[in-house]
């Protein structure tokens, strides 16, 4: 008399192979969560660079302090450059953006670049990518000639 129904051999393979899988998914789901984060990173810091350069065309000068932290707006008394400025998806830790204003130094050559420095010839954008972006990694930096790698 054959009985009907699987073995415990059969099952245990249906059960590893459903967890193998499973377990791809979710690596890749991590992964493309990760892309999608360093890419919104790399389109904030853009957004960022043209509504400072819309601020400099009107004012020959970037702002002294710039908060981004997803509720501050980039904007003058006359103009609105950004109604509300990025926050990092993620926004903890390491992963924040961070403005600094340069000016340049007439001795030295070269920009100093730090908290209060008038007037604002440049700046640096600071931020951390989690992956590899058209070859930029890590900590980076958005200055108005570009983004590069610290």
């Amino acid at each position: 008399m054959k009985s009907k129904g699987f073995t415990l051999i059969e099952l245990l393979v249906v059960i590893a192979i459903i967890g193998l899988l499973t377990t791809t998914a979710v690596v890749s789901l991590n992964s493309a969560r990760l892309k999608s984060r360093d890419a919104r990173r790399i389109s904030d810091i853009k957004q960022v660079q043209t509504a400072l350069e819309m601020w400099f065309n009107d004012n020959q000068a970037y702002p002294d302090a710039l908060v981004l932290d997803g509720t501050a707006s980039i904007a003058t008394t006359a103009n609105v450059y950004m109604s509300k400025s990025p926050a990092d998806p993620l926004n903890i830790g390491n992963y924040t953006y961070d403005y600094y204003p340069c000016k340049f130094n007439a001795v030295g050559g070269g920009y100093i670049c730090g908290i209060g420095n008038t007037p604002v010839s440049s700046y640096q954008l600071i931020y951390n990518l989690e992956g590899t972006i058209n070859g930029i990694s890590g900590r980076a930096t958005a200055t108005p000639g570009g983004i590069k790698n610290n």
